[in-house]
């Protein structure tokens, strides 16, 4: 069955291409040069213009597994690049080998490109790997202690971190901090070559030790760590600290807008430092990248910390890290949500300077968007209990028929049979009705959805009060798409399912993971909050057409909201349902 076209969410302006717009009429990016690969000064000829407009770039550390806050940034940077007529590189910011590894490369590169983001085509392959340029940013360090412009330092790290100063006090100077430019170089070259132990001594920038900016107190540029390298094996025994790897990646790929998440403001000085000392060292061209900065996603009810996450899987508290109450994208991919839903998502929810907590419910206002014209119908019983019609005549079965959905007549019809025992829901049925209730309770008719109007005449209820069943008799003029159903006036439409052709299925039923909006903020012990309600399993009914679901078909079951067969899970012989969304926002 043909999927209806999703049309791409509409660009909503905001700060970041107002900066594009101005660099793109200023000229600013007209000097560029792109050699076909990550390269430096050196390898950039005259000839070598760019053809791409602008470059951006998407720079997971692959030490865990995406989550939504990540999908805002893909969406940012791979969006600008495609509207700008740009690239946007996938890079791996693999500079720490201790908590790195190729399964969360793996499972990074399968999400972004389920996300609906390519990062290669007929003329470009841009996935690059920090890693790649280890050997450029060692020849970048040495040039930078040649120039003065960095040192070995031997103190203590208990020593480093108190004469870094505080907030209010500046810091002190190293007694390494002047020491002669070839010392230093031969020192760091002695920790290249594995000849001094971990924790000994860093190579440090030589900035200022009296800024106010934390991040320009001689900011550490390597350090030693004895640890086998996802990639590069056991190749390098020091490694690059993030704050200088990163501006220097972005310069070899040529990147010209580095969009980080707040958090980096106030590394933006040292970033720049970086690239203004490697291009007077003619290593670099200008223009230079730019880093601009923007607010993160904050989404209430959730974590986002990779170390939380982290804590939540390997404690058991979830299943994985694709369970469906995780933030992750693997996680919401199973639940059901929908590439474009995502998209939709952080379009809605814009690009701004401002930090900003958004409610779950606008994540899930954009999958009921997205999922609305293109889920397929069905019926299904979530809490059934058995209804009898005892005026139904014996061994008959009536054929019936609803569309697929009601607004593609083309998708065709699905097909069912009443029958005198049907499944319908608990919470339709009541025994003693409250005011407002116009469902089945005795005396009370209501129509069955697609068949018939039938009137209640008695519920069962067990010594504990609890629903056992439910007895009707049926109106045989009464059939749905008849001239006679017009005649019987009700308030009420449940939906059913005919015991002998149901099929069971397992259905799970998700609320928030946390029960608290901010459960990791202040001192709250976060583990406490999670919400013992968050994840529910119950044996269902559903109609026979479900029997043609394949893992990850979506649905909306009829009243009650959109669901998915599970991608894992569900196969022949064994129908397994997630509960995506429910059709309307539920109470938090």
């Amino acid at each position: 069955m043909a999927k209806p076209t999703i049309q791409k969410p509409l660009a909503a302006p905001h700060f970041i291409r107002a900066l594009i717009d101005h660099d793109l009429a200023s000229g600013r990016l007209d000097a560029r040069r792109w050699a076909g690969r990550p390269s430096d000064a050196k390898e950039l000829a005259a000839d070598c213009a760019d053809g791409a407009k602008i470059r951006t770039r998407f720079p997971p550390e692959p030490n865990g597994y995406l989550h939504i806050g990540h999908a805002k940034s893909i969406c940012l940077n791979f969006g600008l690049a495609r509207d700008y007529g740009g690239r946007c590189h996938m890079r791996f910011d693999d500079t720490n080998p201790v908590k790195e590894d190729q399964e969360y490369v793996d499972t990074i590169l399968d999400t972004v490109s389920w996300l609906g983001f390519r990062w290669e085509d007929a003329k470009e392959t841009n996935l690059y790997f920090a890693s790649d340029y280890f050997q450029s940013m060692y020849d970048c360090a040495e040039y930078l202690i040649k120039a003065s412009h960095a040192y070995v330092d031997e103190q203590s790290p208990e020593l480093m971190r108190l004469n870094r100063g505080t907030l209010t006090e500046p810091g002190t100077d190293s007694a390494f901090r002047d020491r002669p430019p070839h010392q230093s170089l031969a020192r760091f070259r002695e920790m290249r070559d594995g000849r001094h132990p971990e924790g000994s001594m860093v190579l440090r920038a030589r900035i200022d030790m009296r800024s106010p900016n934390l991040n320009l107190r001689d900011p550490a540029l390597y350090r030693i760590r004895f640890a086998s390298h996802h990639r590069t094996a056991d190749q390098w025994c020091i490694y690059p600290m993030y704050d200088y790897a990163h501006p220097l990646s972005d310069a070899l790929e040529n990147i010209t807008h580095s969009l980080c998440t707040l958090e980096f403001e106030d590394h933006r000085p040292f970033y720049d430092w970086v690239l203004e000392r490697l291009a007077e060292g003619g290593f670099f061209r200008r223009p230079l990248p730019q880093q601009t900065e923007f607010a993160r996603l904050n989404l209430y009810y959730t974590v986002t910390s990779k170390r939380k996450l982290q804590e939540l899987v390997a404690s058991g508290r979830v299943s994985g890290w694709d369970d469906p109450r995780m933030p992750t994208l693997v996680g919401l991919r199973r639940r059901g949500f929908t590439a474009e839903s995502i998209q939709l998502f952080c379009e809605r929810i814009g690009v701004s300077k401002a930090n900003q907590w958004v409610d779950p419910s606008v994540l899930e206002i954009a999958l009921r968007d997205d999922l609305e014209p293109k889920a397929r119908r069905a019926m299904a019983v979530l809490d059934p209990v058995r209804l009898t019609i005892e005026n139904w005549p014996p061994g008959h079965r009536e054929a019936c028929q609803a569309p697929w959905h009601p607004q593609h007549p083309g998708w065709g019809q699905r097909q069912f049979h009443c029958t005198a025992l049907l499944w319908v829901e608990r919470d339709d049925v009541r025994a003693n009705a409250e005011q407002g209730f116009f469902r089945l309770f005795p005396g009370n008719s209501v129509r069955l959805r697609y068949g018939f109007v039938i009137e209640c005449t008695a519920v069962d209820v067990d010594a504990n009060g609890s629903i056992t069943g439910v007895r009707a008799r049926y109106f045989d003029d009464s059939r749905s798409g008849t001239a006679g159903a017009d005649r019987y006036k009700v308030k009420g439409n449940i939906h059913w399912v005919s015991d002998d052709e149901a099929l069971e299925a397992e259905v799970h039923l998700y609320e928030t993971l946390f029960s608290d909006p901010q459960p990791d903020s202040g001192d709250k012990d976060w583990l406490a909050l999670i919400n013992p309600q968050a994840h529910r399993i119950v044996k269902a009914q559903l109609e026979p057409s479900l029997l043609q679901a394949k893992p990850a078909d979506h649905f909306q079951f009829e009243r009650l909201g959109y669901f998915v067969a599970d991608r894992i899970e569900h196969r022949a012989g064994r129908a397994v349902f997630q509960r995506t969304v429910g059709l309307k926002q539920a109470a938090r």
